[in-house]
């Protein structure tokens, strides 16, 4: 399957008021003529699509829940705890070393999690930013208290800081971006914060 329309759309929806948002734009650009996904296919969660179809989602939504992809737990580390609190979040890495099409440059994929769940404190080395596209998330930023995000709004960490995510009654459907340091060798998850 082409992947053409759907980089083309992220391409898009990225802001030019960051670097790391003009970088995937143009890496995503870069990729589209050549996209394609011939590989295992698993279907999207109910929870999932049904906060993509809300009036308030973005409409590349439309454009993901009708493009056949491998929608799997991420793998980002091998610690236990970050395990056992993936089960809850879905991911496909579209551009990356591990992605459907190969970057050195960027991590860059869509990113869910199920309502009622918690992604605890981590950092990396890479910078980061998430734009939502559908649903409801609280985002935690260094010492800050957790902040609500919806559609269209952005969680952006610089490198090493520290960040969480947790979701109340809706699950959420982000764009991810990775720059830098995109390697998971120096990932550190600390857990759920008390």
């Amino acid at each position: 399957m082409k992947l053409t329309s759907l980089f083309l759309a992220l391409a898009d929806l990225l802001d030019d008021k960051l670097e790391i948002e003009r970088l995937g734009a143009s890496e995503l650009r870069k990729a589209s003529e050549v996209a394609e996904y011939k590989g295992v296919v698993s279907p999207l969660g109910k929870h999932f699509i049904e906060v993509m179809a809300l009036n308030d989602a973005h409409p590349v939504c439309k454009l993901i829940s009708n493009t056949p992809l491998h929608w799997r737990v991420p793998q980002t580390s091998n610690d236990p705890e970050y395990i056992k609190h993936s089960f809850s979040k879905v991911h496909v890495e579209l551009l990356g070393p591990g992605g459907l099409m190969k970057s050195e440059r960027v991590r860059l994929g869509l990113y869910g999690m199920l309502p009622n769940a918690e992604y605890g404190i981590r950092t990396h080395p890479a910078e980061e930013v998430f734009v939502m596209l559908a649903g409801e998330a609280d985002w935690k930023r260094g010492d800050e208290d957790y902040i609500p995000h919806g559609p269209g709004t952005r969680s952006h960490h610089p490198s090493m800081m520290a960040h969480a995510q947790r979701t109340r009654n809706k699950a959420f459907m982000s764009v991810y971006v990775w720059a830098g340091d995109i390697s998971t060798e120096n990932y550190v998850y600390e857990g759920i914060p008390s």
